[in-house]
């Protein structure tokens, strides 16, 4: 079996990498960072119109490329590789593969082609006591004449503040169902929180008597959510991976023009190490998400369990790569200056998001029957 990229899937990735070079450089995330919205509309809409990438895996019926899941982790990996600020994460991994599997006709038609064009969305499951399994699901929806109502809140929402469409779990008579919520709705509302990572906006939503439109049936929400947490761990996983690469480079590079005692350090027997054991779990991690990967493009039985696995190790070789990469670069790398601490608290967000390695672990075990 051949797991390498086909041309195409390399031309892609330089395609966007040159795009990301130009930009989502340091100077642009910072800027970016520091804004309510937490992203560039001009840089969003060339996105959308010139590189057609929020429309990348949904199905060309509904507006989409048709393009498969090792394309878009391709992608993830070069985004993560730059720090993009922009709320492609949400809209295409959570909210539209929410969509894709919901197997609601309806609102594909009505909900997917926005996204493709780049209409921002979002997913909201989790609520304050921070779970992402489906007992943490415990806001309810209530009938109400042709359509259904929501109370309760919402934490953690990736763009929240910015999404036009949000998709929300909650509970009825029939368990978790899935629903779609207007950015204007009546007793929506959406306040930022303050996050560690900055790159990455996330918001509180609060609903009271909110007006919301059913997804699919009712009670076959967590079925479609624990297919899309799958996918999007698998997606994060690989996200990770072009962040852990480039802690590495950024690793390295120093090592190679940094003089101490009259010579490199990367000639030092200490620092050689440190980018050794880097450069495996890199390597070992990149094994992980593209296998995952693959699992996801299959749908396979497999995706389950390699999701886990690949959303435990990627989490921890990048927050591994994203320290050491601090420690090498000795003073400067602790400095608000240099990039380093930048991937430092996407590494921590981002291992935490979607469940830290141990409740994958956990998973894991359960999933495999241990």
């Amino acid at each position: 079996m051949n797991f390498a990229f086909s041309d195409e899937q390399e031309q892609l990735r330089d395609f966007v990498r040159s795009f990301l070079e130009e930009k989502s450089d340091e100077a642009a995330v910072r800027e970016q960072m520091e804004t309510e919205n937490g992203f560039d509309a001009d840089v969003w809409q060339q996105m959308c119109e010139q590189l057609a990438l929020p429309a990348l895996i949904i199905p060309e019926e509904y507006g989409g490329q048709g393009y498969g899941y090792v394309e878009l982790i391709v992608v993830l990996e070069e985004m993560g590789r730059s720090l993009l600020c922009a709320p492609y994460f949400s809209s295409v991994v959570l909210a539209a593969n929410t969509l894709i599997h919901s197997g609601d006709d309806q609102a594909k038609s009505d909900l997917l082609p926005q996204i493709a064009s780049g209409t921002i969305a979002t997913l909201a499951i989790t609520e304050e006591n921070g779970k992402w399994d489906e007992s943490g699901v415990t806001m309810q929806a209530t009938a109400s004449g042709d359509g259904y109502t929501l109370d309760g809140t919402k934490m953690y929402v990736l763009d929240g503040n910015t999404a036009d469409i949000i998709l929300v779990a909650a509970r009825t008579d029939n368990g978790v169902s899935l629903f779609h919520v207007n950015a204007g709705a009546e007793g929506l509302t959406r306040t930022a929180l303050a996050t560690m990572d900055q790159t990455r906006k996330q918001s509180r939503l609060d609903f009271s008597g909110t007006p919301a439109t059913l997804i699919g049936n009712e009670g076959d929400g967590w079925d479609v959510l624990s297919t899309v947490l799958d996918l999007a761990a698998v997606a994060l996983a690989a996200e990770q991976v072009g962040g852990a690469q480039m802690c590495l480079d950024m690793s390295v590079e120093y090592a190679k023009v940094r003089v101490q005692f009259g010579r490199p350090i990367g000639s030092f027997q200490a620092i050689k190490h440190k980018c050794a054991d880097m450069l495996l779990e890199v390597e070992s991690a990149k094994s992980a998400a593209y296998y995952a990967g693959w699992c996801a493009a299959e749908m396979n039985d497999e995706l389950p369990s390699t999701a886990s696995l690949a959303k435990a190790y990627c989490s921890e070789a990048y927050f591994h790569a994203a320290a050491e990469n601090i420690q090498i670069h000795g003073g400067i790398g602790f400095t608000w200056e240099h990039p380093a601490h930048l991937y430092f608290k996407r590494a921590k967000s981002s291992e935490l998001l979607f469940g830290d390695p141990t409740y994958h672990r956990e998973l894991l075990a359960q999933r495999i029957g241990l």
